[in-house]
């Protein structure tokens, strides 16, 4: 859904609130599809301050479906968001926020995109890793078990392909 920045500022002194639901059912992150198991509407009051500038507020709660990297086990990950910044709009209806020059993604048209907002949001907040828990023994590498549930008894030592050869001589009971 898009809002539009001009409202308020032609509104002057007047601001708008409002509940924006979220119409994504998924979030692309990595090539990988993430869906929203739960999503709260998006509350956002926008305040007149200039003719080129609205303080913009924020704030939602989501939930997105996932995998455990190493074990593959279903993991929700939480997002809290809660946003208050200054909103500086340029002549070519773009904006930035007022301690940044970079330009929003969000923000076109005068108009606010909550999708595109909410998705940079979590982007930002979206861990390196999803884990199930720090301690995760994640799946064998040869059989496949799940390593939390105990050993498997496999042989997982990986050795230096550069040290093959010499391997190979202590194999043939040869003397070195």
């Amino acid at each position: 859904m898009r809002i539009s920045l001009s409202e308020v500022i032609v509104s002057g002194g007047t601001g708008k609130k409002t509940d924006v639901p979220l119409e994504a059912e998924k979030f692309l992150f990595g090539g990988i599809e993430y869906a929203y198991a739960k999503k709260s509407p998006v509350h956002i009051e926008l305040n007149y301050i200039s003719s080129k500038s609205v303080r913009f507020k924020a704030e939602g709660s989501f939930e997105l479906e996932a995998e455990c990297s190493r074990c593959l086990k279903p993991v929700m990950l939480p997002f809290e968001i809660n946003t208050d910044t200054i909103l500086v709009l340029n002549d070519d209806g773009r904006a930035c926020t007022k301690d940044d020059d970079e330009l929003l993604e969000y923000v076109e048209d005068r108009e606010l995109d909550v999708d595109g907002f909410v998705n940079e949001e979590i982007m930002i907040g979206f861990p390196m890793q999803v884990l199930c828990g720090e301690d995760c023994k994640g799946l064998c590498p040869v059989c496949g078990a799940d390593l939390n549930k105990g050993e498997c008894g496999c042989d997982r030592v990986v050795l230096d392909p550069r040290m093959s050869k010499i391997r190979d001589l202590f194999l043939q009971d040869k003397e070195v």
